[in-house]
């Protein structure tokens, strides 16, 4: 009877954001739903636990309005997905997108790879790397059409971490919580340095919440310099400006 309600409790949530998922699509959240609770009660994954919750402020939250940024089909990067937060449920809901998740910590990444062999997800795989030297990889870099982050750090520095991976004409996407024109202006200048400029930004709320995101996408309009991003460490730091 849980699960019934949950998969009843995941269709209307969605509905409200215009989607409408398979019965597959929504088994597949319920697992993640598990398999994420289980896993945090032995290694710290999301402070949010109750279903509710999770399905509002990490589900919702990584699809909603992505069909203005994201095409499936094409390539993409999450880059410091910890928990798996937007790669997975945007997997999930882009069953042709390309996906590589990638995160420093091995710990997040083999249960990531756990999460994606339950899920009987394809073309998607963890892998273990920090941002910075993930973006001197040739195997990675300049090679998907998306990044994506929805890690916390300031613009100036996601920015660095982020538009190493993007190919010239795809896009870095940033989600953000709250309002955030004050750290847009900031990064210009690094955003500019970075071959990138800025092309779109939409701030929302979150149904039935006061809770404000915004979603920044940052267009890749010529290839990134190879001093690019800085070795590791320097990025938050010392961000550009």
């Amino acid at each position: 009877m849980i699960r019934e309600n949950q998969l009843q409790y995941l269709k209307e949530e969605f509905s409200k954001i215009n989607r409408e998922l398979s019965e597959k699509q929504l088994e597949q959240f319920v697992i993640y739903y598990e398999m994420l609770v289980e896993k945090n009660k032995v290694m710290n994954l999301t402070a949010i636990t109750e279903f509710e919750e999770v399905v509002q402020k990490h589900f919702v939250d990584s699809i909603m309005l992505s069909e203005n940024f994201i095409k499936d089909g094409e390539s993409l990067i999450d880059v410091g997905t910890g928990a798996g937060f937007p790669g997975i449920p945007l997997k999930i809901v882009y069953p042709n997108l390309q996906v590589v998740l990638l995160d420093s910590l091995n710990k997040r990444v083999k249960f990531l790879n756990e999460v994606i062999g339950e899920l009987g997800l394809e073309k998607i795989e963890a892998i273990h790397s920090r941002a910075e030297d993930g973006g001197r990889n040739p195997k990675l870099r300049e090679q998907f059409t998306y990044a994506v982050s929805r890690a916390v750090a300031n613009l100036a520095t996601l920015s660095e971490y982020c538009m190493p991976f993007v190919k010239v004409g795809g896009a870095f996407i940033s989600y953000k919580s709250g309002k955030i024109e004050e750290e847009l202006s900031n990064a210009e200048g690094a955003i500019k340095k970075l071959g990138g400029k800025i092309k779109d930004k939409v701030l929302f709320e979150l149904p039935d919440s006061d809770m404000s995101r915004s979603l920044i996408a940052i267009e890749k309009v010529e290839k990134i310099k190879s001093k690019y991003p800085r070795k590791a460490g320097l990025p938050s730091k010392e961000p550009l400006n």
